[in-house]
């Protein structure tokens, strides 16, 4: 199985910006889509963004224009630049790959938009 390792997080201010990593433990070039996923306590885990093997990316609309998905398949990393942060985006964050079914679901990585 593939694991997954998320870092990056912390505490920012309203309006300040992150840069989320997902490490996986093996290649992710032939993974179809990876996505990001967030879950803050008491809601369900939502989609937030995908980034398929061809470059493709789709975002939810509450991070649209605001967020941005990429990878760097040699290094075997997703990542996650979030802008214009607000405190609504506050929650654990988690990498995936759907189109795999999903594998064993990572730590985390917690950020908290707070002033």
């Amino acid at each position: 199985q593939v694991q997954l390792v998320e870092s990056g997080g912390g505490l920012v201010q309203p309006g300040g910006s992150l840069r989320l990593s997902c490490a996986a433990s093996r290649s992710i070039l032939g993974i179809v889509v990876m996505a990001w996923y967030r879950q803050a306590p008491g809601k369900q885990r939502e989609l937030v963004a995908t980034i398929t093997s061809g470059g493709n990316t789709n975002y939810a609309d509450s991070v649209k224009g605001r967020f941005i998905i990429s990878k760097d398949n040699a290094k075997n990393t997703v990542y996650l630049q979030m802008n214009s942060l607000k405190p609504e985006d506050t929650a654990v964050y988690y990498c995936n790959a759907p189109s795999s079914g999903w594998y064993p679901w990572g730590q985390g990585t917690q950020v908290t938009v707070s002033s």
